[in-house]
């Protein structure tokens, strides 16, 4: 096609041409606010292909920049795990673990929702060898550490709400139920991959239609393990270890044995103050004084019984009440400290 060889159509058409293409290129050009959900979008898709990925999006400096930089409110709300590769061999921090369960819980956000809930709330993980200037953004100079920034956050450091660590000490479920109470998007159901695959399952159970015959067999003899009477005892202890001290709490929410001190990282905490929160080493040390109690009646009631000296008997009773009432007197105390609630003695109307 030609063009107009008067001076005044070719001007027409120069006109005409611009007002025509020039909103269309205003529109794909001019909308940062479209191409960086595009782009977070299509870094979320990526992240959700790749094992252990989740839906978490690699943020860097740039990236935040990119983001900030957009006028509030912000179509979406995020939330960032701020990580160190370097602190990943401190197992008091946990960092890969708690990474995993983060991931857990943007998984299932992307997995229960329908696809127009995904560009509303984004995850995140920042590495702070490749983003310093983010870590000094957000003023985190200690790990763990996860922040929720609102879509209408101006000054991150101000606005951004810092996840507590009992919000995070009960693994992806308590994540799951920070997310929803502040952002009041529904994250629903964690799906955790399965402990045991189809294949060693089957393995298993090929291993124990093996050896079911030989154990039967050592059974009807009586010349196995389970016939030793040391065996039950020590047995027995542990079951009623394992029942007091809170361990399958421990392990069903991978509570850490202790924490690092925010105001001293060189500093170790083991008992925790605060109900919603129980560490490792609290549950062990209860365990061991409510063991102690148990093992000194089991003395008592199957032991002491047998002792013919009447005077061996009164000092072996004095020394096991004491035992146990500083025992009991030490799990109250702990009980009080934690959780505010004071426990007093009932002492009869007339004693007073």
């Amino acid at each position: 096609m030609g063009f107009p060889k008067s001076p005044i159509l070719l001007l027409l058409h120069l006109v005409f041409t611009t007002a025509v293409l020039l909103p269309i290129a205003t529109v794909h050009s001019e909308d940062p606010t479209s191409d960086l959900l595009s782009h977070l979008e299509s870094l979320q898709s990526q992240s959700s292909s790749t094992n252990g990925g989740g839906g978490v999006i690699h943020l860097t400096d740039p990236l935040l920049k990119r983001i900030l930089s957009l006028p509030t409110p912000r179509p979406f709300s995020f939330l960032i795990f701020f990580d160190a590769k370097q602190l990943h061999s401190k197992p008091e921090l946990s960092l890969p673990a708690l990474k995993s369960e983060f991931a857990l819980v943007s998984k299932s956000y992307l997995s229960n929702n329908p696809s127009d809930f995904h560009s509303k709330l984004f995850f995140f993980d920042l590495e702070f060898q490749e983003s310093q200037a983010s870590f000094a953004l957000f003023a985190v100079n200690s790990l763990p550490h996860i922040k929720l920034v609102p879509n209408a956050a101006v000054d991150v450091k101000k606005d951004s709400i810092q996840m507590d660590p009992s919000d995070f000490a009960g693994q992806a479920e308590t994540m799951a139920a920070f997310v929803e109470s502040r952002t009041k998007f529904p994250v629903g159901p964690i799906h955790r991959p399965p402990l045991i695959s189809k294949k060693q399952l089957m393995f298993i159970i090929a291993i124990i239609l093996i050896w079911t015959p030989f154990v039967v067999k050592r059974v009807i003899a009586g010349k196995t393990l389970l016939h030793n009477k040391s065996l039950w005892m020590s047995g027995a202890i542990f079951v009623y270890f394992f029942s007091v001290s809170g361990s399958m709490h421990n392990i069903i929410r991978k509570m850490p044995m202790f924490l690092t001190d925010r105001n001293d990282p060189g500093k170790l905490v083991f008992f925790y103050q605060g109900s919603g929160m129980q560490l490792g080493a609290e549950g062990f040390a209860v365990g061991f004084l409510y063991t102690v109690v148990g093992l000194v009646l089991a003395f008592v009631t199957h032991v002491l019984i047998y002792v013919k000296n009447r005077n061996a008997q009164r000092i072996m009773m004095v020394f096991v009440l004491f035992v146990s009432f500083w025992a009991v007197q030490k799990v109250v105390f702990l009980d009080n400290w934690k959780t505010g609630y004071g426990i007093h003695a009932y002492w009869p109307s007339s004693w007073k």
